[in-house]
């Protein structure tokens, strides 16, 4: 096994395979990929179409990472977000979108995305963002 096989073995072990990844995109082919590879991965998932049906489905604190898409139908990703911020929760947010123009991409870097990542993304890049976020904090906590 290689050193850098190793180091992702060693960081994936310190992260709590309970951990509930939410993915929100609007394109149902994508929501399943992405949830694939992260149950492959051994995290919990839930999936959602839009931001209103993740609001309206589960209690915030529940969800301890986001995988979000940019456009989406309502409340875009960026809007959702916002929302999240301005009620102090500091779930770590991933985006992933199609539609990576560089003013969203700042515009969600600005207010504490995790990651910002252009479909389609490696399998690798992926679970390293996601493990990458769970140890950069959990929901509730700040990150400005």
């Amino acid at each position: 096994m290689s050193q850098a096989a190793v180091e992702r073995n060693q960081l994936t072990d310190n992260i709590s395979k309970t951990d509930l990844i939410v993915i929100v995109d609007d394109d149902e082919l994508v929501r399943q990929a992405l949830e694939s590879v992260v149950k492959a991965a051994g995290f919990t998932t839930e999936t959602f179409g839009s931001a209103e049906d993740f609001l309206d489905s589960i209690p915030l604190n529940s969800a301890t990472c986001l995988i979000l898409d940019v456009r989406l139908p309502g409340m875009s990703g960026i809007e959702l977000q916002r929302r999240l911020r301005s009620k102090n929760n500091g779930i770590p947010i991933i985006f992933v979108t199609a539609h990576g123009d560089a003013s969203a991409r700042d515009r969600a870097m600005e207010d504490g995305a995790a990651n910002f990542l252009n479909k389609p993304v490696r399998r690798q890049t992926l679970l390293d963002a996601i493990n990458a976020a769970l140890e950069r904090g959990q929901p509730g906590e700040s990150f400005s």
